[in-house]
């Protein structure tokens, strides 16, 4: 199979974004709006957008000694493993979208968890055939599954990485020796983190022997860390997937104190790393690829962005009721299909062409009315998932997740999302990492409406996923913007708030992320609280919506390429740089 490359795709877009057109609401006709372009990028050579200083800081090295975009990533997130274990790390999972310079060949790589062979699609129910209580199940070692992200990475180095395998892990090591402050998030998390003190390492690995939780600017050091990532680089991911350390992973899940459950060894052996057709569709004169199923975020993101191109965005104003009417509206409608159509595209089909199909998108576009909210939506037909008999999905996904955005010297750039899940994970501990609980992102309810639920657990299955890493070109197939954030569900909604604002609404990068977040996932309508937009709640409650508001702690990190070089954005609601040369 060819690989996908972005100067097809842009051609196929254009054509996609020409059928989108249409005569109806032509006050909201789509227009065709340049991004914000600021007189001076921030840095001419190369950038990374990262969830900690420190990780920044080590793929910025990389980068330095002529390492690649995949190269950074993979150092950056080593580092991440040790000072914010409460989002990701090597006992968890990860997306990437990659983009290849040379040859315009968009790649995206699957390193989801997948679940043991002891899995079936009533593990998440209680004796009395009842979903069980999802901050009881993400404890222990129910909702632990096969961790996926070192495997993911070594297959894209394979590919794209052009420094030794081993040197990448090095800045990871010599800090998980030497120690790094803790941070105030991390304290704070370490602090508020229910069950982590009654983790049997854990326990010992956050809290004092006092019992008391560790405090901001504590030296921690981590030689278990440190040996684990030692023995990885020497070795490759085998490493980590048979002997001693994948012996301590299958020992510490079917041991756990709380909720075990029979991990094998040959789970974890036989895991397998994919690459996976990137998910691209045309937004006006863009062209946007993420990630397709088990993920539902690239599907989900393109199908708000799809709906909206029937509104000219850029002509009304981003702190308005309309503007947040509209995108709301959007997105309830993506979210109802989301809920129904995608799962483990290795398992059910997914109807992924017909979900983004411009005629599909314009009629679910058809279906807002721009002054009134249509309350909770019905998931639509599209194409070949009409006559799937599914029933809906629930929703359970944790927030504790890291982004990172890179562009590299040569102009290749990464896209990545990893997570753990919740804060924590699991809060099982074993040879210096957190064992994730993505698990839990399966649906409780294996059946509903008549139907299997897509969503459901399976042995060797992967459970959807919200992450969002994107990338957008521009018309001539140039890297544009790259993009993504941690968040749960409400991933996506972050995530198109942020090209929207950018590609719309012309803010510059930092603008974007900055900008109050708003969601909604086909029900309430969620506005983050103590923001300007907060004041627009009376307004948008008499369009007939549910407003709550809400402590939306979106990560977002991304990169814009202007004419005079590389801007990056960071959220300040965590604690993310974006620095470069």
């Amino acid at each position: 199979m060819r690989r996908p490359r972005v100067t097809m795709l842009v051609l196929a877009g254009v054509l996609v974004l020409g059928a989108c057109q249409h005569d109806a609401f032509e006050l909201f006709t789509t227009a065709q709006p340049s991004p914000a372009e600021p007189e001076k990028g921030n840095v001419k050579k190369h950038m990374i957008a990262a969830a900690h200083p420190l990780a920044a800081e080590a793929g910025r090295d990389i980068l330095r000694q002529g390492g690649s975009a995949i190269d950074a990533a993979i150092a950056a997130e080593m580092v991440l493993s040790l000072v914010e274990p409460q989002s990701s790390g090597i006992g968890g999972g990860a997306f990437m979208v990659h983009f290849a310079a040379k040859t315009g060949a968009i790649d995206t790589y699957d390193g989801r968890e997948t679940a043991p062979k002891s899995a079936n699609p009533y593990m998440f129910l209680d004796g009395a055939g009842k979903p069980r209580k999802w901050n009881n199940a993400s404890m222990g070692g129910l909702g632990v599954g096969v961790p996926g992200l070192l495997k993911m990475l070594e297959l894209a180095h394979k590919e794209h990485g052009r420094l030794a395998w081993r040197d990448l892990f090095q800045p990871a090591i010599k800090l998980a020796q030497q120690g790094f402050p803790v941070s105030e998030r991390l304290a704070g998390q370490i602090a508020t983190a229910k069950g982590l003190r009654q983790g049997p390492v854990a326990g010992t690995y956050f809290f004092n022997n006092d019992g008391t939780p560790l405090k901001a600017g504590t030296l921690l050091k981590n030689v278990g860390l440190a040996d684990t990532l030692k023995r990885v680089a020497e070795n490759g991911a085998s490493a980590f997937y048979a002997g001693d350390i994948a012996a301590a992973i299958a020992r510490t899940v079917s041991r756990a104190p709380r909720n075990p459950t029979a991990m094998k060894v040959a789970d974890i052996e036989s895991y397998q790393a994919k690459k996976r057709p990137p998910v691209c569709a045309s937004y006006r004169q863009w062209l946007i690829c993420g990630m397709g199923p088990p993920s539902s975020g690239g599907i989900t993101t393109l199908q708000i962005l799809g709906i909206l191109t029937r509104f000219d965005l850029a002509k009304i104003k981003p702190d308005s009721a309309l503007a947040l009417h509209l995108v709301s509206e959007a997105s309830g409608l993506a979210f109802a299909d989301r809920k129904i159509y995608i799962g483990d595209p290795d398992f059910i089909p997914v109807p992924s062409s017909g979900l983004l199909d411009p005629e599909y998108l314009s009629l679910r576009a058809a279906e807002i009315s721009p002054f009134k909210a249509r309350g909770k939506r019905q998931p639509g037909m599209p194409g070949a998932g009409v006559g799937l008999r599914r029933g809906l999905s629930d929703d359970n996904e944790g927030v504790s997740t890291t982004h990172m955005s890179i562009i590299d010297g040569d102009g290749n750039a990464v896209s990545m999302t990893a997570s753990i899940e919740r804060a924590f994970g699991s809060r099982l501990m074993t040879r210096g990492f957190l064992l994730n609980n993505q698990l839990t992102d399966f649906s409780f309810t294996p059946n509903a409406g008549g139907g299997p639920v897509a969503n459901r657990a399976e042995a060797d299955k992967r459970p959807r996923s919200s992450m969002s890493p994107v990338i957008v070109f521009d018309g001539q197939g140039r890297v544009v913007m790259v993009v993504g954030s941690p968040g749960g569900s409400r991933i996506i909604g972050y995530v198109a708030k942020a090209l929207i604002a950018v590609l719309d609404w012309k803010m510059n990068i930092q603008e974007a992320v900055d900008y109050p977040n708003f969601v909604n996932r086909n029900g309430p309508f969620d506005i983050e609280e103590n923001t300007a937009l907060a004041a627009l709640k009376p307004a948008i409650e008499k369009m007939g919506h549910t407003v709550r508001l809400r402590r939306l702690y979106s990560g977002l990190n991304g990169i814009v390429v202007t004419s005079g070089g590389l801007e990056g954005g960071s959220d300040k609601r965590r604690e993310g740089v974006a620095i470069g040369d």
